[in-house]
């Protein structure tokens, strides 16, 4: 047996891993394996790239730290490779984060087949794509799960996790449990949607806020203002459905749902389908210009980042009483 596949049976124990892209979701991926004590290899053929991986990795360190998420981690476990073959040599976890092209995915999926050691498991951050258009790239695409990450993935714990028919028994497992070992949240998807679940969702709900501001409802500030300090503190906390299960008291969503369904089911009705069309994001763009022109996305990124570590600290305390920063990001 590998050491891959001794690594692969307990994902705790999983010490090298490749990550494929360095782009602004791969190069977040990275500091997170990092920080977990992984041994990361990347791979990026931009010559620019291992500078902003660095560069990031030592941005993320200091937020991850106070997450207690760095006690047995090493930013200098990283190393770069000239090819993506060599980067996965070895590795027991690959986490695939290049451009969503599939030509592109598909060759580079050709060029580490070969080279994966038996019981490495292969994960792909795509977004837009459906495994199946993945597993395309492969000649036996057994071991390759879809892996989705949320947005930054070193802060935000949710990771969605698909295989199917074409998957070999037990990959899905390992890759929740290899996730979880490094302090994601997984859910399982049962099939497979465009879009996965939690991007269908924000886009349900930015549909609807795209709405409210064409049809002069609200500006882009106020609906932004709306969620961050309204529905979106309580979705922190709970899920829509649980949520509304505590609505209607001791009647639970039963109730909710008897009581509420004429006036959900309007609403439903009355929810725009609008599209994201030139016109739309000029209009989206302007409203958020008095923001967009005083504050430099490093700066918003900076007050996002820290507001997202405040508040997942609080809510891994209350749902984990007694383990505090120093314990991983769990729950």
């Amino acid at each position: 047996m590998s050491r891959s596949e001794q690594q692969a049976r307990e994902p705790g124990g999983v010490e090298r891993v490749a990550s494929l892209g360095g782009g602004v979701i791969g190069r977040s991926w990275t500091a997170l394996f990092l920080a977990a004590g992984k041994s990361v290899a990347v791979f990026d053929p931009d010559p620019r790239a291992e500078r902003s991986v660095r560069e990031a990795v030592e941005t993320a360190w200091p937020v991850l730290t106070e997450l207690g998420l760095t006690e047995h981690g090493d930013p200098d476990g990283l190393h770069f490779c000239a090819d993506p073959r060599t980067a996965v040599e070895g590795a027991g976890f690959v986490q695939e984060s290049v451009p969503e092209r599939i030509g592109l995915k598909h060759d580079v999926y050709a060029a580490i087949e070969p080279a994966l050691d038996a019981g490495a498991v292969v994960a792909s951050s795509a977004s837009g794509l459906t495994l199946t258009q993945l597993q395309g790239g492969w000649r036996d695409p057994a071991r390759l799960v879809l892996g989705h990450p949320f947005n930054p993935p070193h802060l935000i714990p949710l990771v969605e996790v698909l295989g199917n028919d074409a998957t070999a028994p037990g990959v899905v497992d390992r890759a929740c449990a290899f996730y979880e070992a490094v302090g994601k949240v997984t859910i399982r998807l049962r099939r497979e949607v465009p879009g996965h679940v939690a991007n269908r969702l924000q886009a349900a709900l930015w549909r609807e806020a795209i709405h409210l501001v064409t049809e002069g409802v609200a500006s882009v500030e106020d609906v932004d203002t709306a969620v961050c300090y309204g529905p979106g503190l309580r979705w922190a906390a709970m899920g829509p459905s649980l949520l509304f299960h505590l609505g209607a008291g001791e009647g639970g969503l039963a109730a909710f749902c008897e009581r509420y369904a004429d006036s959900f089911n309007g609403w439903f009705d009355d929810l725009g389908r609008p599209h994201l069309d030139e016109a739309t994001a000029r209009r989206l763009v302007e409203g958020l210009r008095p923001i967009t022109e005083s504050h430099s996305v490093e700066d918003l990124s900076r007050r996002r980042d820290a507001l997202l570590t405040g508040l997942i600290a609080l809510v891994r305390e209350q749902r984990e009483p007694g383990r505090g920063r120093a314990s991983p990001a769990g729950g």
